[in-house]
């Protein structure tokens, strides 16, 4: 009997100390966002005060007024936002169709090639940031929201994610019979291929979104307008010229960080479908 309850109690402490670590671990970084939220409704006497306190005293939302009354918030809002999405939807459709070609057609150079795209996954960004400014500059897209869109419309990850995902989840029987029908090249990838992928197009929709939405060298050095800025360059700059003001910093951060976790929920089930396929075929 004592090694049966002893046995019991085990089988119930090891769920109990799990879920505890786990909630430490969910915990600790949304502190730091809940600080941020509590944050953007205090005046700057309050954020600072000791002891802190998590909730303010007098909540107020003068932060988020001036944001959309003494700043252009909004347009960076915008710019960043449609050019996230339109990055992405352009980002998918040409990552499907590459990663389709190597996954399922046979061609000359085609190993190579692939070497190639995966090679490029190796260069840091850094090396490639003069050489990409002086091609965007000398074609005249500098300030232009091409120089954020266009040299990304194909990246090397999601190559090589949608490649992985198709030479396991598209059968060549599916493909072959689709041409037996009479559909043509495109079509079978429209409509046969594209519609068994989508779990890997849903992580890569959201990799890509969060990507461009929070990249912040390339729009700095590209863009120069300050009407075109994108919103992490814009909250740099609140941060710069309203360097005490912290809570006009943290209703920015709040505001721009909305369209991240309405993306993340949006696409959480295919964004785990993508990321858990290989692994659960193996």
């Amino acid at each position: 009997m004592a090694g049966t309850g002893s046995r019991v109690w085990r089988d119930r402490a090891v769920p109990l100390a799990l879920t505890a670590v786990l909630l430490v671990g969910l915990v600790v970084p949304l502190l730091p966002l809940l600080w941020t939220l509590s944050s953007s409704f205090k005046p700057v006497s309050d954020i600072f005060i000791y002891p802190p306190r998590l909730l303010p005293a007098a909540a107020t939302l003068e932060n988020y007024r001036r944001l959309f009354t003494d700043l252009p918030f909004l347009r960076w809002f915008w710019n960043t936002l449609w050019v996230s999405v339109v990055s992405t939807g352009l980002a998918l459709f040409f990552s499907a169709l590459a990663g389709y070609a190597f996954a399922k057609y046979e061609f000359r150079g085609k190993t190579l090639l692939f070497n190639i795209v995966l090679g490029s996954l190796l260069v840091p960004f850094a090396v490639l940031l003069i050489p990409l400014f002086v091609m965007i500059t000398r074609i005249g897209w500098a300030d232009s929201f091409l120089a954020l869109i266009v040299p990304w419309v194909a990246p090397a990850y999601g190559i090589f994610l949608m490649r992985q995902y198709i030479v396991q989840a598209v059968p060549n029987e599916l493909i072959d019979a689709g041409r037996v029908d009479g559909a043509g090249e495109f079509r079978v990838f429209w409509t046969l291929v594209l519609p068994l992928v989508r779990p890997a197009l849903g992580a890569l929709a959201i990799w890509n979104f969060l990507g461009v939405y929070n990249s912040f060298l390339w729009p700095l050095v590209v863009m120069s307008s300050n009407d075109n800025l994108m919103l992490p360059v814009g909250l740099a700059q609140i941060y710069g010229n309203y360097s005490r003001e912290y809570g006009l910093v943290m209703g920015g951060a709040v505001l721009a960080a909305v369209p991240m976790v309405a993306v993340f929920i949006a696409l959480r089930r295919q964004f785990i479908e993508g990321l858990t396929f290989g692994a659960l075929k193996g």
